[in-house]
């Protein structure tokens, strides 16, 4: 079993997820209405756009608090979620 993991940035980033959310579940509705493509693209954009600030808020957390650049084992770990970037 693998012990909880919490960041201070933690609740930030679940309040921007929630927030996309949201979004997510209007765009759903938009497309149902028939809304415009146009209209739709845009706040897909948004969703999206927020959902990459959420996990860029989450990893550049994770590397400023939870790796040391000489731990060779944490290096390993850097390249690994660095991809996620």
């Amino acid at each position: 079993m693998t012990k909880s993991h919490t960041h201070a940035s933690h609740p930030k980033v679940v309040s921007r997820l929630k927030r996309a959310e949201g979004h997510l579940r209007s765009v759903i509705s938009m497309i149902e209405e028939g809304r415009p493509c146009v209209e739709v693209a845009q706040q897909l954009q948004a969703v999206e756009s927020a959902i990459r600030n959420a996990k860029q808020a989450l990893i550049h957390d994770h590397m400023d608090h939870c790796l040391d650049a000489d731990d060779s084992q944490d290096r390993t770990e850097l390249k690994a979620i660095s991809r996620y970037l």
